[in-house]
Parts: C-alpha cells; structure tokens; sequence
C-alpha cells in the first residue's frame, strides 16, 4: 500500500509546487536582504514526528520567526548560506532557557554561517550571561536604548534547615554512604558544610571560566577585560555601549535602517517589513524545499527521555514542583523502544538528579534487557545524578556534554520525627506494635537502636550494590569505584577523566554514533519519542510522605545547578 500512495502524495505535492511557481517567481525579486529569527525558551533539539519536544513544557503557538528547533535552525541557515540575495539574518533574544550544550549548537550555527560570508547581527532589550554569550557570536551586537545587560557572572546559595526544623518540633534523623552525599545535610545541619561549599565553588569555577573564554573569543578582548567587564556589571544600554559590551543601540522600528534596508513607506503600518521570518522567505523561492515522501520509511531511532526526580510508580498528582519520572512509565517506554522494530537503536536522554533507589534499579534493568536487543546510547546535557546515572549504566555507552552533571554514586536514607511539634499543637498518638522494627517508619519518634541498626545494614547493601553496577558496567574494580564515589560529583569533562562516561559530545553526534552502532544509516534518519514525563512533582505528598523512612539516590546539588543563572539564586 505504501508503494501505491507515495508517489500520489509527492505527485499532490509537485503539483502544488507548481501551481504556486508563478506567484513564488513574482516575489522572488523582492527577497529581503536580511531574515529574521527569535530564540526564545528551551527549543529543542529536533522536533519529532508526534510533535513532542525532548525540552517540555507547554508552550502555545510560536510566532512565524521562532527557532522552534536547533535542526530546523540548522537547515534555515544552510540554506540561506546557499542564497546570493540574502546578506544575513537578524537573531531577536528573548527569554532564552537553554543548558549550556544547546547555547554551544548556537554559537557554533551562527560562526558557520558567518563563516559562509554572511552577516549576522543579533539584537535584543535585555539579556543575561547566557543570552550575552550567544549575541558575542554574531558580527554586529545591538541592544534596546532603554535595555541592559545582566553580565555579572554567577552565584550560588546553598541552604541549610536544621536549626530552622529543630526550632519548629521537628528532628531529621538520617544516614548516607558518603562524605559527598550532601543531601540529608539541608535537614540535618544547621549552615552549609565546606564539602558542598568546595562542590559548588567547583562547578562555579568551571562556568566562570567559559563564560570569560567565550565572551573574550565573541568580542575579541583578553580574558583580564572580560572579567573587569564582569566585575562592574550590570549595565545599562548606554553604560554597555560606552563599555564596549555591545556595538550599538537600536530600537526595534530602526533595525531596517541600521541593516541598511530601504526604508518602507512612512504610512506602512508594519514595523517589520523587511524583515521577514523565515516562513515567508520560503514562500518567496521559486523553488522552496519539498518535503517528498520517501517509498521507504527511514531508519528510526528511538528517544526515551527521563527527566526529573525518580519515583517507584507512575509518579504523583499534578502541583507545584519540579517533574518526577515514575519507574513504571519509563520502564513502559523502554519496552516499547526495544519491541519497535523500525527503531534501529535508542537513545536514552537522561537529566535527572536522582531519587528512590528501588525505582532507579527497575529503571536500570530495564535499560539492560533492551540493550542486549539493539544499540543503547545514554545521553546527558544536564545532568544524570545518583540515581539517574544508575539508570545511564545499562547503556552501551554514555555520553555527556562538556557542563553536565555527572556521578554523585552514593546513597541516604531516614525520616522525619515530628513528635515535638505535634505535642505543641495538642495532638498526641499513641503506638502499639507487635515486632521489634515494626514502627521504623513512625512519625513520632526516632530510631531504637535495633531500627537503627537495620537502616544503616540496608543502606551499605544498597551502597555495594551501586558500586557493583559501576564497576560492571566501567570495567573497573568496586575498590576504583568507590575512591570515585561517597556521593561526588563531576562535569562531563571530568568525568570522562575519571571513566563515568565514555565520550563528551552533542545530541546529534550521539544519535549519529548509536545509529552506526546498529549499522543503519547516520544521516537520513527519524527520531521517536517513547515515553516522557507528563506529571508534575506534587510539593504536598512530599511534605506528608518525608515522615517516611526510605533510601535515595539523589543528588540536591546536582538538581541546583540545573537552574543557575548570573545574579539569580539555585532553584
């Protein structure tokens, strides 16, 4: 059947292309100098066909000049690369949300596209480190006479509760396998300890260090004025001009003009005539792209994402918070991946910080049993913490990018004893057991030394049991592992150094190289998304289930830097 409509359907689709030719050649001649794309939010890295992004969250329509994903931007640019009549582009920043792994595919597409002897001239009313970053990489950088330039480089806040839980009634008992494994401490310690200190003065060093590197390469000054640009920010619009920060001020009406374009009619009530999105250059080709339809379905690859904090089940009830991946949902999509028959290899894109133990080792079978039926590839940009990276250890290899967050092999444990606090409101209960441990997960008090005991013989089990999959999976000895682990955490570059991970590179390369694994083609091929997150964290039922004893791979840091922005706090 496929054999029989395809050619009907790319016979609709010549002849559409060639009822509109006459037109399209009308226009041609007035095919503007200069497009116009928008970054915005978190575009992901390709659109699949069910037309559901690798970067979630809802989003309504975008406007016609939208990047609405990096291979779209890619082919956007590569075609107008090909395009004598085209001088360049014009890139609007506006809320950009990308990991650094995804601002690196910009710079890289727009120094490719300079490089091709176009013009790129980037604009926007305000930005930050991250956005400022991407504008470096254009030839011209303008900014709106009443914006600013948040360039200050970054900070950290940890946080520590204990002394604030202790003062309401409330007592965290808790035990951990490893100095490293900071997560109980934001219960238990009342300021915040020169380990997690040293930890995020780590990462922060390395992200200073880039963000120096890459404005001193975009503006072509040394690393010392780069960061006494840093040291004085922020800046106004003018104070940024007068700085060198960026080459002009420009309001959004005078961009034609400061591209040198001819002016429009004064009448004109469009402000952007000239500046067309790239939708309707396309629609001024004689002849645009055609997507035709191959007689043969493409390779395909499959894409399970697992984002958020891990949990046994299907996860909560939709609230505040941030995504929770439920084991039974992943482990579905996994399922499903390895049984596609059109899917030649997975790729496994993990950013998670982490969570229940039981959950990320279901998670972590299932990755096995699918990858002894095809190639599987993990992949992180953000992080794959605790228990996220126990997941990544099914995988054939596992990539990182260069910023992500990596490691924190280790494990915690214990409950909240809220006795205190109950007795001050008037709410007294009463326990009556029978067996020893049988009131372990009691709210009411804390730990006898026989539950005691129990927890901390089920957290070294469950600690030796990582340290035996990394070792299994590394080719190392659980001794190696463990020098490695106690809950320490890693850039991808330092975790290729120490053996975590296999290769640093993007997302295509890596769904490039899991493709080759499997022996089909590298270039021409689909992506599917199996699965994803599609609850929300409910705040609540961790407030009331925290009374519960339980162990954890988690990794609270790692999830902190997810969200670091310059002159922000964690969130």
């Amino acid at each position: 059947m496929r054999l029989l409509f395809i050619p009907l359907i790319n016979l609709l689709l010549l002849v559409r292309a060639l009822l509109g030719l006459p037109f399209r050649l009308l226009a041609s001649r007035s095919r503007p100098a200069y497009i116009r794309f928008r970054l915005t939010g978190d575009p992901p890295y390709r659109e699949s066909p069910r037309r559901r992004r690798l970067s979630l969250g809802g989003q309504g329509r975008p406007e016609p000049a939208t990047v609405t994903s990096l291979e779209g931007f890619r082919h956007a640019l590569e075609l107008l690369a090909k395009d004598p009549k085209v001088k360049g582009i014009l890139v609007e920043l506006e809320g950009l949300e990308v990991p650094p792994a995804k601002r690196e595919v910009l710079v890289k597409l727009l120094e490719g596209f300079r490089a091709a002897g176009k013009r790129v001239v980037a604009w926007a009313v305000s930005t930050d480190n991250l956005g400022y970053q991407v504008m470096c990489a254009a030839d011209e950088v303008l900014l709106a006479p009443a914006g600013r330039v948040d360039l200050v480089g970054y900070a950290a806040e940890a946080t520590a509760i204990g002394e604030g839980l202790g003062r309401l009634g409330i007592k965290a008992h808790f035990f951990r396998r490893g100095p490293y494994k900071t997560a109980p401490e934001l219960f238990t310690h009342p300021h915040v300890t020169d380990i997690q200190r040293q930890t995020l003065e780590g990462f922060l060093d390395e992200r200073f260090t880039e963000l120096v590197d890459t404005v001193a390469k975009g503006r072509k000054r040394t690393p010392e004025e780069v960061r006494a640009w840093i040291d004085a920010g922020p800046y106004s619009a003018k104070r940024a001009a007068a700085a060198g920060l960026i080459d002009g001020l420009c309001s959004e009406v005078d961009l034609r003009a400061r591209l040198g374009m001819k002016e429009g009619d004064e009448e004109d009530e469009d402000e952007d005539e000239g500046l067309e999105p790239f939708p309707m250059y396309l629609a001024r080709l004689p002849w645009p792209p055609v997507k035709w339809r191959p007689l043969r379905p493409r390779p395909r690859l499959a894409v399970v994402p697992l984002s958020g904090m891990i949990v046994p089940g299907k996860g909560g009830s939709g609230g505040p918070g941030p995504e929770m991946a439920g084991s039974d949902v992943a482990v579905k999509a996994l399922r499903a991946a390895g049984r596609d028959r059109r899917s030649k290899a997975v790729v496994l894109y993990i950013a998670s910080p982490g969570g229940s133990a039981l959950a990320s080792e279901l998670i972590l079978e299932a990755v096995q049993r699918v990858a002894k039926k095809k190639p599987v590839i993990a992949f992180v940009d953000r992080v794959a913490a605790s228990g996220g990276y126990m997941a990544a250890l099914g995988a054939r290899e596992i990539w990182a990018t260069p910023h992500a967050i990596v490691g924190s092999i280790g494990v915690f444990g214990g409950k909240f004893d809220a006795s205190e606090l109950l007795g001050k409101l008037g709410i007294h209960r009463t326990q009556i057991v029978r067996g020893r441990n049988a009131g372990l997960y009691s709210p009411m008090r804390g730990f006898t030394e026989d539950e005691r005991a129990a927890m901390e013989r089920e957290m070294e089990e469950t600690y030796q049991t990582f340290l035996e999959f990394v070792a299994k999976a590394r080719g190392r000895t659980k001794e190696e592992i463990h020098a490695l682990a106690e809950g320490r955490v890693y850039s991808g570059t330092r975790a290729l150094g120490v053996g975590l991970v296999d290769k640093t590179g993007g997302f295509e390369e890596a769904c490039r190289h899991a493709m080759e694994l499997a022996k089909a083609p590298t270039e021409r091929f689909e992506l599917h998304l199996f699965g994803g997150p599609d609850r929300r964290f409910s705040l609540l039922k961790l407030l009331l289930g925290g009374s519960q004893a339980g162990l954890y791979a988690l990794c609270p840091t790692a999830w902190g830097l997810l969200g670091f922005r310059g002159g922000e706090r964690f969130k």
